[in-house]
């Protein structure tokens, strides 16, 4: 409930503060393991990509945010979970793979860091998709933020990683490229891929 009214509200604050347009939402499945993969240029990024979405989307949130009283309980009810500076601990990594295997949501950014150049993704979505067998939807964040200037996230069509099955490091590598060319042509096109 609590994450439902939070929700809620912060709908209603996007589409005012930032006029918030969806595109491709119908890409979302309603149900079973998904993996959001999005590029990263804001600390709000993880608002602007769960709340368009009917359904619960957790993340990975810096362990010192969980410190915070009240803070660390109202994330926790919001999907957030620990992960410690410096590199995702074994125990986040369980967690992950859980949520998708239990037929949750959760949202990632390949890129790790806010702003990265292109070509510099991590591996962590791919292995999380192809371990856990979620269905990953590539989405991009469009716009920068200002006041009364419009914010966009288009969601695409999933992407096929079972030529990657394998696992390995290369394929790892070669899937977490489709993954951000996926995401990168939704940025330029400002249109959702298709399979």
């Amino acid at each position: 409930m609590i994450y439902v009214f939070c929700r809620a509200v912060l709908r209603f604050i996007f589409a005012i503060l930032y006029r918030l347009e969806t595109v491709g939402k119908e890409h979302v499945p309603q149900e079973g393991g998904v993996l959001l993969c999005s590029n990263h240029i804001s600390l709000l990024d993880p608002i602007t990509v769960g709340i368009p979405v009917n359904r619960k989307v957790n993340y990975m949130a810096k362990e010192e945010l969980f410190r915070v009283p009240g803070f660390g309980w109202l994330i926790t009810q919001l999907g957030a979970f620990p992960v410690k500076r410096g590199g995702v601990s074994k125990e986040s990594i369980r967690t992950s793979l859980t949520i998708l295997r239990n037929g949750g949501m959760m949202g990632i950014f390949p890129e790790g860091t806010r702003n990265s150049s292109e070509g510099t993704a991590k591996k962590g979505a791919a292995s999380f998709a192809l371990r856990s067998n979620a269905v990953v939807i590539p989405a991009a964040i469009i716009g920068n933020y200002k006041f009364m200037r419009k914010v966009k996230v288009i969601y695409g069509a999933p992407v096929d990683l079972s030529a990657f099955l394998d696992g390995g490091s290369a394929e790892l590598e070669l899937a977490t490229e489709t993954i951000m060319s996926r995401i990168n042509e939704m940025k330029q096109t400002g249109k959702p891929t298709l399979n």
